[in-house]
C-alpha cells in the first residue's frame, strides 16, 4: 500500500512575497496618481466658470455702450449720418484722457480697444474684486471684416473680443458684435 501523506500547507516563499509587494505597490501608485489627477482637475471647472463670468460681464458692459459716428459729447451725436457731420468723430481707441474708472469715462464701444486689467479684476469704481487677483482681462475692438455678417455693411459693425486668463492656465475668449442701428441710435 502506497500511501502518500498529504503535504502540509506551507506559507509563501520569499519570491512570492516580493512579487506580491511589487504588484501591490504598482496598484497603489496608480490609484494615487489617478486620485491626484481627479483632485487637480476638479478645481478647473470653478476657475473656468469664474473666467467665463468675468469675460461675459465685461463683454456685456462693452456691448451696452453706444456705437455712434460722433463722440457722445459731440452736439451732432444723435443726428450725424456719417463721420463727416461730426465735430469729434469716433475712432477706434479711447479719446485722450478717457478711462473706464474715472471722468472722463469710456463712452463708446470703440473706447475699449486695448483695455486691459492685469494683476486682478477691478470693478467700475477701480476697486479690486476680492478673490479675483489671479485673473487678467484684455479687450480688442476691431472693425469687422466685409462679409463677416452677410447683409450688413462692414463699417456698421464692430467685433469685440474679450480674453480672460486665470489660474491653472485657464484661458477664455468671448467675441461679440456691436452694430450701428439706423440711422444713428446708440
Amino acid at each position: 500500500m502506497c500511501s502518500s501523506a498529504p503535504r502540509r500547507a506551507r506559507g509563501m516563499s520569499l519570491i512570492e512575497l516580493v512579487v506580491f509587494i511589487v504588484v501591490l505597490a504598482i496598484g497603489v501608485t496608480g490609484v494615487a496618481i489617478l486620485f491626484n489627477q481627479m483632485t487637480r482637475s476638479s478645481v478647473d471647472p470653478v476657475v473656468r466658470k469664474q473666467a467665463l463670468a468675468i469675460a461675459s460681464s465685461l463683454l456685456e458692459e462693452i456691448e451696452l455702450q453706444p456705437f455712434t459716428y460722433c463722440d457722445p459729447d459731440d452736439p451732432a451725436v444723435r443726428s450725424a449720418a456719417s463721420p463727416a457731420a461730426c465735430a469729434t468723430p469716433e475712432a477706434i481707441g479711447p479719446e485722450a484722457g478717457e478711462t473706464r474708472y474715472a471722468d472722463p469715462r469710456f463712452d463708446n464701444v470703440n473706447d475699449y480697444d486695448g483695455f486691459a486689467m492685469s494683476g486682478g479684476i477691478r470693478d467700475l469704481t477701480d476697486t479690486a474684486v476680492p478673490g479675483l487677483d489671479a485673473y487678467s482681462a484684455n479687450v480688442s475692438v476691431q472693425q469687422r471684416a466685409a462679409g463677416e455678417l452677410p447683409g450688413i455693411p462692414a463699417a456698421e459693425g464692430l467685433r469685440i473680443t474679450v480674453s480672460v486668463s486665470g489660474p491653472a492656465n485657464v484661458n477664455v475668449v468671448l467675441q461679440g458684435y456691436r452694430l450701428r442701428y439706423a440711422p444713428n441710435r446708440p
